[in-house]
């Protein structure tokens, strides 16, 4: 069991699934915090119940906010090293993200991103991974990081660079500002390839190509 870890869960209306992640995240971390953002439905509950610590926010405030509070929430804790932000709705892995904080403990590196084009191919249309790689190549420009993914909400992260990174764009274009936090506090870095679990469940809850569409046009103009 790790327990100088802690999993920072954003959590919005996945009542349906969210158990289940929980329940088996937790028999390998043993600190997990879920940011229900305002969920309508019993998704608090129903991760509660599961085992996790639950913050709630009065109202829906987006993903970049709900991983600010998870990561603030988790900094509290004097005995947590490392801090991991895991997705709600199961399309990430444990077992990459158990690897991924291995990698930090060598101590050469301060976060370790998950990416989905490292390794095997993902399982994404071919217009989606034209999207997510045009916004790739603006990242490389806009950031000087030699980065193949983006949006991966995977990460893993030491006490630094925790303390480090400030997120303050609410909505999916957080994403893109983790990115510059990361270049602009100089923080080592390194990626990791992971699987993403595209279910048909994922897929319905938001993984449509428009859904990469809108957060390549916040990269842009927002």
């Amino acid at each position: 069991m790790i327990t100088d870890t802690w999993l920072i869960v954003p959590l919005y209306n996945e009542a349906t699934v969210v158990g289940d992640v929980i329940v088996n995240a937790r028999k390998e971390f043993a600190k997990v915090v879920c940011v229900n953002d305002g969920s309508t439905d019993d998704s608090g509950k129903v991760a509660r119940e599961a085992g996790a610590v639950v913050v709630d926010h009065p109202i829906n405030l987006g993903q970049g906010a709900a991983l600010q509070t998870g990561m603030s929430y988790a900094l509290r804790d004097p005995a947590a090293n490392y801090f991991v932000t895991f997705d709600s709705d199961g399309q990430h892995q444990v077992s990459d993200a158990i690897a991924m904080v291995e990698r930090l403990r060598a101590g050469d590196v301060d976060v370790v991103l998950g990416s989905r084009f490292l390794g095997k191919p993902i399982e994404a249309g071919a217009l989606k991974r034209v999207v997510l790689k045009l916004a790739v190549q603006f990242e490389r420009i806009s950031t000087g990081m030699k980065v193949t993914g983006t949006h991966n909400g995977l990460r893993a992260l030491n006490r630094h660079a925790c303390s480090s990174i400030r997120i303050q764009q609410n909505r999916m274009a957080h994403g893109s500002e983790f990115l510059r936090e990361i270049a602009n506090n100089k923080l080592r870095y390194e990626e990791y390839p992971v699987h993403i679990l595209y279910t048909d469940y994922s897929r319905a809850k938001g993984q449509s190509i428009w859904n990469s569409v809108n957060i390549l046009y916040d990269l842009i103009f927002g």
